[in-house]
C-alpha cells in the first residue's frame, strides 16, 4: 500500500464565519497506479477560482492547480501537469480534484482554497 496519500481536515470556516469548505474524504489510502479523487464544496459560488495545495509535512504548502466551473482546464502550479493532474466542477459548488496514477511522492496532504468576497481574504481547507 501506498500509506496514507492525503489527510484532510473536514470542515473549515474563515475568521468571519461567513465562507466554509467542506473537504472528503477526511482521509484517503491508495495503491501506486491507482486513481484518487478528492471533493471541495464551496457552499456559494461567488465566481472565484478553486484552487488545489499539496502539503508535505515539514514543508511550505504547494500551489497544484487552480479551476473555475465554467472553464474548460486548470491553471496549473510550477512542476505539476496535466498528465496527471486534473480538476473538475460537477456543479459551480462542487469541485473535485483528481490525481492519476498515484506515485509514493503523491503522499501528503491536500487542502482547497477558494477566495471570500465577503472579507476579502483567501479561504482554505
Amino acid at each position: 500500500m501506498l500509506g496514507t496519500l492525503c489527510t484532510l481536515i473536514t470542515l473549515l470556516s474563515c475568521v468571519s464565519g461567513q465562507k466554509v469548505l467542506t473537504q472528503k474524504p477526511s482521509m484517503l489510502s491508495v495503491d501506486k497506479q491507482q486513481k484518487v479523487t478528492m471533493d471541495c464544496n464551496i457552499a456559494k459560488d461567488e465566481g472565484n477560482y478553486v484552487s488545489w495545495y499539496k502539503q508535505v509535512p515539514g514543508s511550505a504548502p504547494q500551489f497544484v492547480l487552480r479551476f473555475y466551473h465554467s472553464h474548460s482546464s486548470p491553471v496549473y502550479g510550477a512542476g505539476f501537469s496535466s498528465s496527471r493532474f486534473t480538476s473538475r466542477a460537477p456543479s459551480s459548488t462542487d469541485y473535485q480534484f483528481i490525481i492519476t496514477n498515484v506515485e509514493a511522492g503523491d503522499s501528503a496532504v491536500y487542502y482547497c482554497g477558494t477566495w471570500d468576497n465577503s472579507v476579502k481574504e483567501g479561504v482554505s481547507q
